[in-house]
């Protein structure tokens, strides 16, 4: 996640002030000036810092929380909910007109923010929210620009309207608008041209297809990894072209995040999406609290519980629970498991959204190992993924051939499944007692970690 940096220090912050009991002005100030740096490392912009630096130490040194039981955890929760001031408050909805009518959204940004892939990512979540869509590849500079709009759209069964290279983007909008309405599309998505830096051709060009199109919802896509660049293109689009919102696009990746924590107080627009994956199915609300609760080391269990319903298979996991209520663990289950898990963006990716996740260290865990785990289970025979008593030495031989694999890392798989077969018994024990389901003995969830000192086997 791109917060990960910035979310280790300050818990680690916060860490020290619980370790003080009761709190003074001093300790206080000394916290915020960390949490300022930590703010400026993580490239959050210098004006937005100091006012919430500002705002935050004002609040935090009252009376009120001074002289509390648990001043230190009065001050997380002032910055929890200074950082939600800071993304907006209150999540923004892209808001379009009643079905009968046509809404025009008109993406912009920077080449190579992700503006065409997360146009067509767009209209998946209008599709899947009963609208009808139509995508128009208005970039005419970039072809594979059209022709990525069009895989894209094939992918997710969105129709996309095309004109080539050769007709002015303008044109191509006033085409696709009346092409909308003689399909009973009623969500037109125009892919507009972005360059490698803001110039005059690029700025006059979205006026001139605002002027042809009624467009209702102007909305700029930028990427997390430029950092301060990323806030300074919004600003200049909200100023030359006029921008309703954004969407923040590469936020599960190896960056700072800032942009996220600056765009909307610098540009006073709300973030739409956030996108976090490179999946057509990875753009996410943009939710201000789980952000800073996430950031906070708070989790986000809203967020998975989302995600979940849509990438995992219900039937199969309706089953895999039934086989957990009777204490039955599989070879065949964890696999199915797996799977799962990777649909959600994998092991470590999930933890980041668990609250009470501390008992196992992310970085030791390494994903590409769910790669070897697998194919040594697919190297078992239906009876052995079923059955894991059947496990022989001889078998394991043959399973280390077929997987190409070494027998010592079968052998380390079978007794690490062990364990995790045990710990599974247990929590069906706890799903099957009366007025307990799996979430009361989950970490965070109202019961002791089950899953502190497992050692998994990737």
């Amino acid at each position: 996640m791109a917060f990960e940096s910035l979310s280790e220090k300050l818990q680690n912050i916060f860490r020290n002030l619980r370790g003080k009991g009761r709190l003074t002005e001093e300790d206080v100030h000394a916290a915020m000036k960390e949490v300022k740096l930590a703010l400026l490392e993580a490239d959050v912009n210098f004006k937005i810092v100091k006012k919430f630096i500002k705002d935050t130490e004002a609040r935090a040194v009252g009376e009120e929380v001074l002289n509390s039981l648990t001043p230190a955890q009065m001050v997380i929760k002032i910055v929890n909910e200074e950082l939600i001031s800071l993304m907006g408050g209150e999540p923004a909805e892209l808001k379009l007109k009643p079905s009968d009518e046509v809404t025009v959204i008109m993406m912009v940004g920077l080449q190579g923010a992700g503006k065409t892939t997360t146009a067509a990512k767009l209209g998946a979540k209008f599709k899947a929210k009963g609208r009808n869509v139509l995508l128009a590849a208005c970039d005419i500079y970039r072809p594979a620009a059209i022709r990525q709009l069009e895989v894209n759209g094939e992918k997710l069964g969105l129709p996309v309207f095309s004109m080539g290279t050769d007709t002015a983007p303008p044109k191509i909008a006033e085409e696709a608008l009346r092409r909308a309405k003689e399909t009973g599309a009623n969500v037109l998505i125009l892919d507009t041209a972005g360059r490698l830096h803001i110039d005059e051709d690029m700025m006059q060009e979205l006026s001139d297809i605002k002027a042809a199109v009624p467009v209702d919802v102007t909305v700029l896509t930028v990427d997390a990894m430029t950092g301060q660049d990323a806030v300074n293109v919004a600003s200049m689009f909200s100023e030359k072209v006029g921008i309703d919102g954004i969407i923040v696009t590469k936020l599960d990746g190896d960056t700072r995040g800032g942009a996220a924590l600056s765009i909307r107080a610098v540009t006073q627009k709300p973030i739409y999406f956030a996108g976090m994956g490179e999946k057509l199915s990875d753009l996410q609300e943009f939710y201000p609290d789980r952000m800073a609760s996430r950031i906070l080391g708070m989790g986000d269990i809203l967020s998975l519980i989302e995600k979940a319903q849509e990438e995992v298979d219900l039937e199969k996991q309706k089953e895999a629970a039934k086989n957990l209520r009777k204490g039955e663990f599989t070879y065949e289950d964890f696999l199915e498991q797996m799977r799962q898990m990777k649909k959600l963006g994998g092991l470590s990716a999930i933890m980041s959204m668990m609250p009470g996740m501390n008992g196992i260290n992310a970085d030791a865990i390494d994903e590409s190992q769910m790669n070897r785990v697998e194919a040594i289970i697919l190297s078992m025979t239906k009876e052995e993924r079923l059955n894991p008593k059947l496990l022989n030495p001889s078998r394991k031989q043959r399973i280390a051939r077929g997987s190409g694999s070494d027998i010592a890392e079968v052998n380390r798989l079978v007794k690490q499944f062990e364990q995790m077969q045990k710990l599974m018994k247990q929590m069906g024990g706890i799903m099957g007692k009366k007025n307990k389901g799996l979430f009361g003995g989950l970490p965070g969830m109202g019961g002791g970690n089950p899953l502190k000192g497992l050692k998994l086997p990737f």
